[in-house]
């Protein structure tokens, strides 16, 4: 018997000796994966690009613009005061930054930081502090590598701006890589879809726009609407008539209010009765109030757009701030940290919604992911999709060799390896400005 046994393991070794045996077919083929599966996945170059649309000329600070000095909100009585909040945009051009890292395998990730304004900013960030960090490293330690973008800086105080937008985009594209390398789409890499598709909301500023997205099949839109609980609440009623019991309105003020204000406008949001969520009712400076708006409405509040580390949102929602909370891919740190904002969001019992504001495929696609992949997320940003030219209008679809699934009111995730996108380079680079 003991003869017999030994006599199977050495037949048994020769035969696995001999799949690994360099040659034509399956052999080669098992060695190639074996090798790719044990040996270092060594980043060797990381490339930040500024995207602009329309293509600009000149130098990109000439394109910022905000209201003058001194511009106050124009409302009655003390409601007229300096207007905070109005932050910084562009002339006509949307701006992004997209990242692309290599490695000695051949394989490349794509990632994207949110950078709306001041582009080069994030490229220079990119280029001067994170690269450096980052190179050489293997290309799976998607965690171990954040910390260490992320500490770089700890000490200093920078924990969000220009500073964790471009860590999302490396970190992003960190996420593709893994996906490639294990041939798998990066929702199972987070531990599985829930479900195929997320909702999507389009904006809606007027009754026409509402009744037309109803029709098309969404069932939420957005509107602006930043004046004051007596002036202009007329017109957030006739657009949510319009919708009626077909979906819901989301209100999104951008900070425009105090908190009394809030209180006032949130309550008469509440008698429409088909509001979706009272988003940046206050500016983020007053986030201390939050809780006392969430406990005075029964229209959720959503908050977390401008927030960006998880520290930031477990302040947020330790302090019963928010109902819905909508951190940014591309600001909050990359896949990584909006992973962990999730789960935390879920376990205070709190919804969460990709903000999707200006941006590319990369952003777009890890949100999709993010959103698939996690419980609690109810809705993303991101249903104007119809601009073949705008950067943000298109979604980035009109720069990929297979476009990402949309329809109206809802996306479909990538089924491919990573993020599941694939760039024409033709198309992109007519719109690298750096």
């Amino acid at each position: 018997m003991i003869n017999t046994r030994r006599q199977f393991l050495k037949t048994g070794a020769v035969a696995a000796a001999a799949t690994l045996t360099p040659g034509s077919g399956v052999s080669a083929n098992n060695l190639d994966t074996a090798a790719r599966g044990t040996s270092p996945l060594k980043i060797t170059r990381v490339e930040p690009f500024v995207i602009s649309a329309p293509m600009v000329e000149g130098p990109l600070s000439e394109y910022v613009e905000m209201p003058p000095l001194g511009a106050e909100t124009g409302r009655q009585g003390i409601g007229n005061r300096l207007n905070h909040s109005f932050p910084s945009r562009t002339k006509g051009v949307r701006f992004t930054v997209l990242v692309k890292v290599s490695t000695n395998q051949g394989i490349e990730g794509w990632g994207e930081a949110h950078a709306p304004v001041a582009p080069a900013v994030h490229a220079q960030v990119i280029r001067d502090l994170l690269a450096p960090i980052v190179m050489g490293e293997d290309a799976r330690r998607v965690g171990p590598i954040w910390e260490k973008m992320y500490s770089s800086q700890r000490v200093r105080g920078y924990s969000s701006g220009f500073y964790t937008e471009s860590i999302a985009a490396i970190d992003i594209a960190l996420w593709d890589i893994l996906g490639k390398f294990a041939n798998l789409p990066v929702y199972q890499l987070l531990g599985g879809k829930y479900r195929d598709r997320i909702p999507t909301y389009q904006g809606a500023g007027t009754p026409e726009d509402a009744t037309r997205s109803m029709e098309e099949g969404f069932t939420a839109v957005k509107m602006g609407y930043n004046k004051s609980s007596s002036d202009g609440i007329e017109k957030v009623a006739r657009v949510s008539e319009a919708i009626g019991d077909r979906g819901q309105l989301m209100i999104d003020s951008l900070g425009a209010f105090k908190l009394h204000e809030a209180v006032s406008v949130g309550r008469q949001l509440d008698a429409l009765g088909n509001i979706g969520w009272f988003e940046d009712a206050l500016l983020v400076d007053d986030s201390i109030r939050y809780p006392d708006l969430a406990d005075a409405l029964d229209t959720a509040v959503c908050s977390g757009e401008a927030l960006s580390n998880r520290f930031q949102f477990r302040d947020l929602l330790q302090s019963g701030g928010a109902d819905v909370v909508n951190p940014d891919v591309g600001r909050a740190a990359g896949i990584t940290e909006c992973k962990r904002i999730a789960d935390l969001a879920d376990a205070y019992g709190v919804l969460w919604s990709p903000h999707v504001s200006t941006g590319l495929s990369p952003y777009v696609a890890a949100s999709l992911h993010l959103s698939v992949a996690t419980p609690n997320a109810v809705i993303m940003e991101g249903g104007n999709i119809h601009s073949a030219t705008d950067v943000g209008g298109s979604r980035g679809n009109v720069l990929l060799k297979e476009p990402i699934e949309f329809h109206p009111g809802y996306a479909v995730v990538p089924e491919r390896p990573g993020l599941g996108i694939e760039f024409d380079e033709k198309a992109l680079k007519k719109v690298i400005a750096q």
